[in-house]
């Protein structure tokens, strides 16, 4: 092989990143390409915590960031969000055959919940989604959120692009919903769908005040038979809601719609807010300058990700850990302090 042929030329680690550079230039032959079990294998990549294959993901990442930006390939990003029980598999199912109907290639990355003592997850999205998992336009994704803050796995914002680069036009991103994960998809799509269950009086009062702030639009869901009547009343509750809490001078204002997974009424609708969205947000010049800043937020979160990776497998900063935690348990050191110490036995390792 002509790798090995000029072996002699480089180290043993230059060589290392030269096959890893020729393996992630198959991948992404195969990613441009369609062939979706290229994408699979690419997502597979992004996701490893192995230091050869984080070598092969950058490699690939800046040709499929190179390919994107002069495809023209049109694509829009949406998040997903919602409390237990608003349907949302149900509703992303629905929507996404809505959109395959239509030629529509829609993505589903659905980040399901890890457990924080096992750190298993059921992967069980294509269960819940058994007509979509199936659709030729469709293709579902899960990945375990392995504990990250707000349930999005920190490869996310790599696999959108990679389901980009395959073909995808529309990409939905499904949280687990719960503590940060409204904050955390918000900083990675482009627009952000809250799910609502039918509800009004007291049930209004729980929605908090920094998810209606980064929700483009929401909808009711449950929207058909005995519900109808409620979910309309809810409508008319949460739009009141809106007009007191949201402030902003976006062009874009947000509303509610009520939709129904079962009778497909109201999905139509959404879709053409959405689609109504983009053309507003670029028009003022905002659409991708959100992407471009998006781009700067992941950039810091990712170098935040690795530092406390590379920190966690310091050889020194193990051995301090649980000595520190069992000071800091019964009181004999500060948290601060503790801290202290082991960020300088991890810096005196550099």
């Amino acid at each position: 092989m002509v790798l090995e042929r000029y072996a002699v030329r480089y180290t043993k680690t230059a060589l290392r990143n030269i096959r890893r550079a020729s393996s992630s230039l198959t991948y992404f032959d195969g990613l441009v390409q369609g062939n979706r079990a290229f994408l699979s294998r690419c997502i597979t990549l992004v996701e490893s915590t192995h230091q050869k294959h984080k070598v092969q993901a950058a490699h690939l990442m800046e040709k499929v960031l190179n390919h994107n930006k002069t495809s023209g390939h049109q694509t829009l990003r949406i998040g997903i969000s919602g409390s237990p029980g608003t349907g949302k598999s149900t509703f992303i199912e629905a929507f996404g055959l809505y959109l395959a109907s239509r030629g529509e290639k829609v993505a589903v990355l659905a980040v399901d919940p890890s457990s924080h003592n096992s750190g298993g997850s059921l992967l069980a999205d294509k269960t819940r989604m058994i007509e979509l998992s199936v659709h030729p336009n469709a293709y579902i994704r899960p990945s375990p959120s392995r504990g990250e803050l707000g349930g999005v796995a920190r490869a996310t914002s790599d696999a959108i692009q990679l389901c980009e680069a395959n073909g995808y036009t529309v990409i939905l991103v499904e949280t687990v919903g719960v503590g940060q994960s409204e904050i955390a998809v918000s900083n990675m799509v482009d627009l952000f769908l809250l799910l609502l269950a039918p509800a009004g009086g007291d049930e209004l009062q729980g929605i908090k005040k920094g998810i209606i702030e980064v929700a483009d639009l929401l909808l009711i869901t449950k929207s058909d038979g005995a519900l109808l009547p409620v979910a309309r009343a809810a409508k008319t509750e949460y739009s009141r809601a809106l007009r007191l809490l949201r402030n902003t001078q976006s062009p874009w204002k947000p509303f509610v719609i009520n939709v129904s997974s079962v009778t497909g009424d109201g999905i139509g609708d959404a879709w053409e807010e959405m689609l109504n969205f983009k053309k507003v947000m670029s028009e003022a010049g905002l659409f991708e300058k959100q992407r471009s800043d998006q781009r700067i937020t992941w950039l810091w979160n990712h170098v935040q990700s690795e530092l406390l990776e590379k920190f966690n497998n310091t050889e020194k900063v193990r051995k301090l850990k649980l000595e520190l935690e069992k000071r800091v348990r019964y009181g004999e050191t500060s948290p601060t302090a503790a801290a202290e110490i082991l960020i300088s036995e991890f810096m005196n390792t550099r």
